[in-house]
């Protein structure tokens, strides 16, 4: 499958999910297991995208690697974890 079918198929799911979702009233209610499953969630994520990246499909480690960093950003956004995302510093003209 191409990196632009690839695509196109996740962006029509995520459109799809928009506009069939229903939103839960708030505050939504989450424990400390929930956070440690969705921890976990996050890990397999990320050795899922250092296994493919390893056997040369990268398509599919770009796609795990995003499911890894949208799960951080909504465990962030729930006030469940707290960090930042390391930025790179400008590089330096020689």
């Amino acid at each position: 499958m191409s990196l632009e079918t690839l695509t196109s198929k996740y962006i029509a799911s995520a459109e799809i999910v928009l506009k069939t979702m229903q939103q839960n009233p708030a505050p939504i209610g989450i424990t400390e297991e929930d956070v440690s499953n969705l921890i976990s969630y996050v890990h397999d994520y990320l050795a899922d995208a250092k296994y493919y990246k390893a056997s040369g499909k990268l398509e599919t480690s770009l796609t795990s690697v995003a499911y890894c960093e949208g799960l951080l950003d909504a465990l962030r956004l729930l006030g469940a974890v707290t960090f930042e995302w390391p930025t790179r510093k400008p590089e330096t003209e020689p």
